[in-house]
């Protein structure tokens, strides 16, 4: 890896594996549609002025599709499923569950004409979702919705980027950011208004939504995209080997959320699994080429 996605790698790797904590103080103060209204609006509004040419109206003419579609799954399905599932999920635990990424990824890569998947990634595969069962297992009875929402998640960001990577390659990342924040602010406007607390929320809740909007979006999506331009959308999702253990952290430490065996044993498995399930095939040696020269 370049100096450049080292950067950019280490940049989101802490960017976003701080969102589950920010979420889970803001969900305390307002709902599920607000939060991820505001979250959204702050960022469209940092970016959109920025990105306001006539370049960008015909990316949107161009791009409609892919930036819908990117929109959708990184945002609009993402954000509430994520949301909606802290109200009764840990921020550490939901951070683990959103490790399961680069193995959803390795799979849809695969689907559609990517890396073939040797025995060392099928291998991590297995292990990856064995490190899934272990953390969401025990809670299955109680909060069964809440893991199937953050599984759901983990497939959306999984799916994004490859939109980004086959569709929207081409297109010059602030505006393609600035345009899908705007779009899905637009949708989340209607059942924000409907559900707007009646008194002014706790100075704890709207500095977690100021960072929110413009640390994990706004700054988080510009960081993302370069990122994913460097190493590619499988690599770029990479960056969940550090976010659980950033998410972990957070938690623990701020929120006092319990830390247990079973959580460090499925943290270790998921990260395991999601390193063998990405790994690139060694290139061919050039030793035998050199051989056959006269």
């Amino acid at each position: 890896m370049s100096a450049r996605g080292a950067t950019l790698f280490l940049a989101m790797s802490v960017i976003w594996g701080i969102p589950y904590l920010l979420i889970k103080i803001a969900v305390e103060g307002v709902s599920v549609p607000v939060l991820v209204f505001a979250r959204i609006a702050i960022g469209a509004a940092v970016l959109l002025p920025l990105a306001l040419s006539r370049q960008t109206l015909v990316m949107i003419r161009t791009h409609w599709a892919g930036l819908l579609g990117f929109a959708f799954f990184e945002i609009i399905a993402a954000w509430y499923l994520l949301t909606d599932a802290e109200r009764h999920l840990t921020s550490s635990m939901t951070g683990l569950l959103i490790a399961a990424s680069p193995i959803v990824a390795a799979v849809l890569d695969r689907c559609t004409g990517g890396e073939h998947l040797g025995p060392k990634r099928i291998a991590g595969l297995a292990i990856g979702i064995s490190g899934v069962a272990v953390l969401a297992g025990p809670h299955i009875g109680g909060t069964p919705l809440a893991i199937t929402e953050v599984l759901l998640v983990a497939t959306c960001y999984a799916i994004a980027p490859l939109i980004a990577a086959r569709r929207l390659a081409d297109v010059p990342t602030l505006p393609m950011t600035a345009v899908c924040l705007t779009f899905a602010a637009a949708v989340y406007a209607a059942p924000a208004v409907k559900t707007w607390p009646t008194s002014l929320p706790s100075t704890r809740v709207l500095v977690a939504l100021l960072a929110l909007g413009v640390l994990c979006t706004a700054v988080a999506f510009l960081v993302f995209f370069a990122l994913i331009r460097e190493v590619g959308p499988a690599r770029a999702l990479v960056i969940t080997y550090i976010n659980p253990v950033v998410a972990l952290l957070a938690g623990v430490l701020v929120l006092d959320e319990p830390l247990t065996v079973g959580t460090l044993v499925s943290l270790t498995l998921i990260l395991i699994g999601s390193v063998l399930a990405t790994r690139r095939a060694a290139p061919p040696s050039a030793a035998p080429a050199e051989a056959e020269r006269p």
